[in-house]
């Protein structure tokens, strides 16, 4: 596998504290400059407003909003943060880049302590709002100064995204594969071996149910739609379909689930016994009604 673009860059990616003891604290000989914001889709804006702050200092650091506190949207963020912060660090003007795993970058700024904190003309042009005037005053508690980037060109990660989601699955996938250290041919093993394995799957079984409608018109007092129904198509899910699959790899499956004495609990047996899987069924679960 060629290099990746975390690995490439992963010199230039740093906690606060490494930060802190690389950088030293202010005054500094060389001037120190942090942007922050969620960078999902890096856009020619974000361009624009990191070679305006590198302009000011001698060192750009860019922080960026871990997963866990993003919630702009349904789905968000599409890019995963080790790739956010791999794709900041791949720019030439950007020196080092942190994940900030807090809601806000108040304690990371008080840790890296930057001589300038760039905001983008947005955050100033109407006063200063509320969250904003929190990090200026940790900028300001010791020493450091705001500065406000012209925006002449601006963009929406969000609008971007809402027009053309990106796709990212293969990056998804090498980057858990990078954190977990293993690579195709691990993977191509693992699946290889389970030939005559006999494996006893223990676990809770989903039915996926997929209804198909055709719309038939819509109603004038609410905001509803009427349908009419087409079919419904039903799936094994949950640990079922994690025996299905170890099945598919050649391994010798036996089953127990816990399902109900229903209409579901004979799809879930005969799909199962149609893949070779044997399940030893307990029938503890009330029927659906």
């Amino acid at each position: 596998m060629s290099i990746s673009l975390t690995e490439r860059y992963r010199h230039k990616l740093k906690t606060p504290d490494e930060l802190a003891a690389l950088l030293g604290p202010p005054p500094r000989e060389h001037k120190v400059i942090m942007c922050h914001g969620v960078f999902d889709v890096v856009h020619p804006g974000h361009v624009r407003h990191l070679l305006y702050a590198k302009s000011k200092a001698d060192v750009l650091v860019c922080s960026l909003t871990a997963d866990r506190h993003i919630s702009k949207g349904a789905h968000r963020p599409h890019i995963p943060q080790e790739l956010r912060a791999a794709n900041l660090a791949a720019f030439e003007m950007v020196d080092y880049v942190v994940i900030d795993h807090n809601d806000k970058p108040l304690a990371n700024l008080a840790v890296i302590r930057p001589d300038y904190f760039a905001k983008g003309f947005e955050y100033n042009a109407a006063g200063m709002p509320p969250k904003t005037a929190e990090e200026a005053a940790v900028v300001e508690s010791y020493g450091g100064e705001m500065i406000f980037t012209p925006g002449d060109v601006v963009y929406s990660s969000s609008n971007l995204i809402n027009l053309a989601p990106p796709s990212v699955q293969h990056e998804k996938l090498q980057l858990v594969m990078e954190r977990y250290g293993f690579g195709f041919d691990d993977l191509h093993a693992t699946i290889d071996g389970m030939a005559g394995r006999k494996v006893h799957v223990v676990g809770d079984t989903i039915v996926d149910s997929y209804t198909q409608c055709a719309m038939i018109g819509g109603q004038t007092k609410t905001p509803t739609m009427s349908v009419l129904f087409e079919r419904k198509l039903d799936f094994v899910g949950g640990a079922a379909i994690v025996a299905k699959h170890l099945r598919s790899a050649g391994a010798d499956v036996t089953f127990h689930p816990v399902l109900g004495n229903d209409e579901l609990c004979n799809f879930v047996t005969n799909d199962l016994e149609a893949a070779g899987i044997v399940a030893i069924s307990s029938s503890t679960r009330p029927g659906r009604r």
